[in-house]
């Protein structure tokens, strides 16, 4: 069984453990961001994932480098992770982040958890607001996140940047994707997980222009919405990865 089909088993087609990945091609490490969404012109999961795409991390002692490749996920149930499934065949990673937006949270938010639910309280962008619904039928009803995710949010704020743990990615197309990715690579080598990422100071709205039921933030929201910059943002995920490769490799690692 191939990794294809054990990943669209993740979009809760069946249920079941993942099948073995095939062999991961070394210094491939897969960053996704998501399509616009909710009346949003953008997204800054994609906008930081691409202007992360095809740099280079190098191990400045053992020579071994690594290509990021970025790739944008449509924002809706299932089809983000049959995407991602395609996705993983092809590129073959040893390293997979996956980035989401969380409008009205403060700071990047490392994700320790993802459930087996879906409970949307809007629409994905097909139109589908599913409810009390498994993202895998018979699967667990959670799985933790592959990233060392205490250690990952203590290096970053040492590095200077603003991050926490969250112990919630919610129940919308962030956590489906969550779940799918974690169902699909468990029992292999490959080190994956979400990382939550706040707006961008030109994504703030009146909350006239946001829908009425949203499930990551309250209501109330106004041109003073928790905001980062996208060069902090680019500049902390890049960071995460760097840190990442670190921990399965004892030798220094720079920008090439």
């Amino acid at each position: 069984m191939g990794l294809v089909e054990g990943a669209v088993r993740a979009a809760g087609v069946s249920p079941g453990a993942s099948p073995p990945l095939e062999s991961a091609r070394p210094g491939r490490i897969l960053v996704t961001g998501f399509e616009p969404f909710d009346g949003h012109a953008l997204n800054v999961s994609w906008e930081v994932a691409r202007a992360l795409d095809e740099r280079v991390l190098a191990s400045t002692s053992s020579g071994q480098t690594a290509q990021i490749a970025a790739v944008r996920l449509p924002c809706r149930f299932g089809a983000c992770i049959t995407e991602l499934a395609g996705t993983l065949s092809r590129i073959r990673p040893t390293h997979v982040l996956c980035l989401g937006q969380a409008e009205g949270r403060p700071d990047i938010t490392v994700e320790r958890v993802a459930l087996n639910l879906r409970d949307a309280r809007i629409a994905d962008n097909a139109g589908y607001a599913p409810i009390d619904e498994p993202v895998v039928d018979g699967g667990p009803y959670a799985y933790p996140s592959g990233l060392p995710v205490r250690g990952l949010t203590s290096h970053l704020r040492r590095e200077g940047y603003p991050v926490s743990v969250s112990n919630s990615a919610g129940t919308f197309v962030c956590n489906d994707l969550f779940y799918g990715l974690m169902h699909a690579i468990q029992n292999t080598a490959l080190v994956g997980g979400f990382i939550h990422l706040p707006i961008l100071p030109s994504q703030r709205r009146l909350a006239a222009a946001r829908s009425e039921s949203r499930d990551d933030a309250p209501h109330g929201f106004d041109a003073a919405t928790p905001a980062l910059a996208l060069d902090v943002q680019v500049a902390a995920i890049e960071a995460a990865l760097k840190w990442l490769m670190r921990s399965l490799d004892p030798e220094a690692v720079d920008v090439a």
